[in-house]
């Protein structure tokens, strides 16, 4: 009952959303001679902060149209190259012409591919990473679909579906591609690159970076980490499974909604969002409208979530956080054992922050000792200083510090000749 009482709630409040933006135009109105006095900015900033607060956050628009090369503009545009019921792929394309004269040249550029998070949030969340690598490459991103909008009849969505998908996509992408998995994406990444590699397919990746990922939560566990360990199984199962009421397209499937992950992140740091808030409000008052819009952009994409199926959920909570199968050797995909020693070829960066919350120090380089058979001088391995878990992926240090660490590693092993030949035979992909 607790999202149909979430419905509820928030069909309740539209009148008085619909209020406050009347109240909000009326005292904007140049007519109001409260308009501009302390009263009326008062009145103006109450009505914003309380629909902000109330209103439901759709999926946010990746909104790149342009990256910048050498100092000239390219033009970019989104397409969607691979698609099922819970995941499109999509390729953030540049123009080819934009690029030729941005550089004087005809140049190729290594494909990445960016597992985006599927734990809460939108993979819009990850659109400044995806700037910070336009430049120099070729994008790809996981968009994970929300649960609540896939009809019942598709199926069910579980931590081994994800794999799959990985697998499928890595496979028709094809060989040479550099796979980033970013927080969550990390263990079903590893165990599809291993599921390929005991398989000896040739399509593997050159390179797999993991930032920020749930390898091994018995390292350095965190506070999210001992929450899944202090209750059983059988209490996520009861009390955080929750049915999608009508009129959403996939009614009747059972998700972890995604309006209980996010009360579980503000909840984290509480002190910190009611400051926000609170600052916000001030700057409204005071017309600081640079300082407003940046509060916006964030929590405009923070409050926007995504419910997961309640496979996938109870899925990654027995096995990742409680079984910790992978590490301990024991995780069967598709009846078989997963087994990251089976990797060989492929080059293997781990990034972790100094200060992350989420996924503590060691849980994300614990890949290496899983891919013990990737040679020494094919690994990599850096700890970011002052940066958290959101640090990893995004903000200035991600930026000056992270992504160019991680280009240079990709240019490593970066085969041009390969990379030709893959765009030749591959021409509706780039």
């Amino acid at each position: 009952m607790l999202y149909h009482a979430y419905e509820l709630n928030h069909a309740a409040l539209a009148p008085w959303r619909e209020l406050a933006g009347f109240q909000k135009r009326l005292f904007q109105s140049s007519y109001n001679p409260l308009a501009d006095t302390f009263y009326g900015r008062n009145m103006v900033a109450s009505c914003e902060l309380f629909e902000s607060l109330t209103r439901r956050y759709g999926k946010p628009e990746w909104g790149i149209t342009e990256t910048v090369v050498n100092g000239a503009p390219v033009t970019v545009s989104e397409s969607i190259v691979w698609k099922k019921p819970f995941c499109r792929l999509v390729h953030f394309k540049r123009d080819a012409e934009d690029l030729k004269n941005a550089r004087s040249e005809t140049r190729v550029d290594p494909r990445v591919l960016l597992v985006a998070p599927l734990s809460g949030h939108y993979a819009t969340l990850l659109r400044s990473t995806v700037e910070a690598f336009l430049p120099d490459h070729e994008v790809y991103v996981t968009d994970w679909e929300d649960a609540r909008n896939v009809p019942i009849a598709r199926g069910e969505f579980n931590l081994h579906t994800y794999i799959d998908y990985v697998a499928e996509i890595l496979k028709q992408i094809g060989e040479g591609i550099h796979v980033v998995a970013i927080c969550q994406p990390g263990p079903p990444v590893l165990a599809a690159i291993s599921v390929m590699a005991k398989a000896k397919s040739k399509k593997m990746p050159a390179t797999m970076t993991f930032m920020g990922s749930p390898i091994d939560p018995r390292e350095s566990p965190t506070l999210p980490n001992n929450l899944a360990l202090e209750r059983p199984f059988e209490w996520f199962r009861n009390n955080m499974i929750y049915t999608v009421p009508w009129p959403h397209k996939g009614v009747m499937r059972k998700v972890y909604p995604g309006f209980l992950q996010l009360s579980g992140f503000i909840s984290m740091n509480q002190d910190k969002h009611i400051s926000a808030h609170k600052e916000y409000f001030d700057h409204l008052v005071e017309g600081d409208c640079d300082s407003a819009q940046k509060h916006r952009e964030f929590y405009d994409e923070y409050l926007s979530v995504l419910d997961l199926s309640a496979e996938f959920y109870l899925d990654t909570i027995r096995e990742v956080f409680q079984n910790h199968s992978l590490p301990k050797g024991e995780f069967i995909h598709n009846g078989e054992l997963v087994d990251p020693g089976c990797i060989k070829g492929v080059a293997l960066m781990t990034v972790e922050g100094e200060n992350d919350d989420i996924s503590g120090i060691g849980q994300t380089q614990a890949a290496h000792t899983l891919c013990k058979n990737i040679p020494e001088e094919m690994r990599i391995d850096y700890i970011q200083p002052g940066v958290g878990h959101y640090g990893v992926f995004s903000g200035r240090r991600f930026r000056t510090e992270i992504q160019p660490r991680i280009r240079e590693f990709m240019r490593s092993y970066f085969d041009v000749k390969k990379e030709k030949q893959w765009q030749k035979a591959h021409s509706d992909w780039v």
